[in-house]
């Protein structure tokens, strides 16, 4: 039979039977992701973007999407390029991020959504993914175990030469953007847009070489190369200082610009540059005193006082202790997981904060979030404390199994060799391999956002994803056998 064409068909409306044909976790990720509440919570912050953001201005990207974008890119582990090549190259992903054949956004334009949502949002979105977990009946909420791990941040390999000359060369760059407009002003004075940088460059290639050598010789060598390298860093950031007061004076002075278009135009660069200069200048002038302290004066510092980066100051030395691991740079992190594989909650550590004191905090999170306490608590000996059993005993926990730390006496080691005992330590072991998951399939070992809010940001959402993937595992394996009958 002659016909004419085929009958309209709807493309999308098939896709999700191909999906459940193809990757049933997705199928179920997909019904998970119209909770209502998880939507509602990161759409306030997406519309905290700027003043106007929720009535006024163009269409942007749906919020929808901008979230299923970042779920779906830190559950594969892709970057945001990525991330957008292959939503745009895949009509599943397209379904799944609601974009159908619409364009997808650029990876600037997801970056700046992304930055938007806080850290303290995505710890809400665990806990409400912890509770999807307890109605999915994936876990039942009824023990905890708590461990830590280091979250590195994106620099390179810190030492005092590299920091100092970080430093010249950040502050060199500013100079020469300030160089246009301060050039009339600064005319007299000497030097001040003058670049060191060839002098530094030469002076850690020379540095780098002695470094290698050993004996009395090479550590004079070493200390005559840093004492230039401190000279050197000093004369730019009294550069810096100087162009840094001309900013200001430029910008408390009364405009005389053709036209105040040309005003407005030149006012925002000062302002951006002044920033930077104010931002910079005490992190390479502690850089300096760490220099002069460590490698001249031979005193230690303390690692709160360190400079490792100055891009990410919040970067600090994590000692592990572990085989090819011993110290890395970046944050610690304390995790804390439930039976099924479900974390409820990650917390970095700062600087006045001791792994010791989050088991008290660990304990009431979780009776917050599902209305009771744990019956069991387990962590290594880090976590124990004088007082740390009472305490849980007196919030409702029943069986605390941690370790203790010291000399034990006769009675506390009998109660530590019961098999019962030993036998609920075991279970604190599987949180090892949960953190392991993390840092290898969804980004913990190395943070990809700049600042401390970026690292909380890149973890929050790590955890997340991995909280929503266990849950649509879990759901997709009960229904295989229904499929199969």
């Amino acid at each position: 039979m002659l016909i004419d064409r085929y009958l309209p068909e709807d493309v999308f409306a098939r896709v999700p039977e191909l999906a459940g044909q193809t990757d049933p976790v997705l199928a179920q990720l997909d019904r998970m992701l119209d909770d209502d509440q998880l939507y509602q919570q990161v759409r306030g912050d997406l519309g905290k973007r700027y003043r106007l953001t929720l009535v006024h201005g163009r269409h942007s990207t749906p919020a929808e999407v901008i979230v299923r974008l970042l779920v779906v890119q830190h559950l594969f582990a892709w970057s945001y390029a990525e991330t957008v090549e292959r939503v745009a190259d895949s009509l599943v992903l397209r379904w799944f991020c609601r974009v159908y054949f619409q364009c997808v956004p650029d990876k600037a334009t997801l970056l700046r959504w992304a930055h938007t949502i806080q850290p303290t949002t995505l710890q809400a979105l665990t806990d409400r993914s912890a509770l999807l977990a307890k109605q999915a009946k994936v876990t039942r909420a009824r023990k905890l175990r708590s461990d830590s791990t280091c979250v590195q941040t994106p620099i390179h390999h810190p030492t005092d030469s590299s920091v100092l000359g970080d430093g010249v060369r950040v502050l060199t760059r500013l100079i020469r953007r300030a160089k246009p407009l301060m050039q009339d002003q600064c005319a007299g004075v000497r030097d001040v847009f003058r670049s060191r940088l060839r002098s530094v460059r030469r002076l850690l290639q020379q540095v780098h070489r002695v470094r290698r050598l050993k004996g009395d010789d090479a550590a004079e060598q070493q200390h005559g190369l840093y004492q230039r390298l401190l000279v050197v860093t000093r004369q730019t950031v009294c550069q810096a200082e100087r162009v840094r007061e001309a900013l200001r004076a430029r910008a408390e002075r009364p405009t005389t610009a053709p036209s105040p278009s040309a005003a407005t135009a030149v006012d925002p660069t000062i302002g951006r540059l002044k920033a930077q200069l104010d931002r910079f200048l005490p992190l390479v002038r502690q850089g300096i005193q760490q220099a002069q302290k460590r490698v001249l004066d031979g005193q230690p510092v303390a690692s709160t006082e360190k400079v490792l980066s100055l891009f990410e100051p919040h970067t600090r030395v994590v000692k592990r202790g572990k085989a090819g691991a011993a110290v890395e740079f970046g944050r610690q992190v304390v995790v804390d997981e439930c039976e099924g594989g479900i974390v409820t909650r990650f917390h970095v550590l700062s600087d006045e904060e001791s792994e010791c004191q989050q088991a008290l905090p660990a304990v009431h999170h979780h009776r917050a979030t599902f209305g009771r306490p744990p019956w069991l608590v387990t962590g290594d000996r880090r976590l124990h404390t004088k007082q740390v059993e009472e305490s849980l005993h007196s919030l409702g926990v029943t069986q605390v199994i941690i370790p203790r730390m010291g000399r034990l006496t006769s009675v506390q080691r009998a109660h530590e060799q019961q098999r019962s005992w030993r036998r609920r330590y075991r279970w604190r072991a599987g949180i090892e391999g949960r953190i392991h998951s993390l840092r290898r399939d969804y980004g913990l070992a190395r943070c990809r956002s700049h600042g401390e809010a970026g690292l909380e940001r890149d973890v929050g959402w790590g955890v997340l994803a991995s909280n929503l993937q266990h849950i649509a595992t879990a759901q997709a394996r009960r229904q295989a056998p229904q499929r199969a009958a």
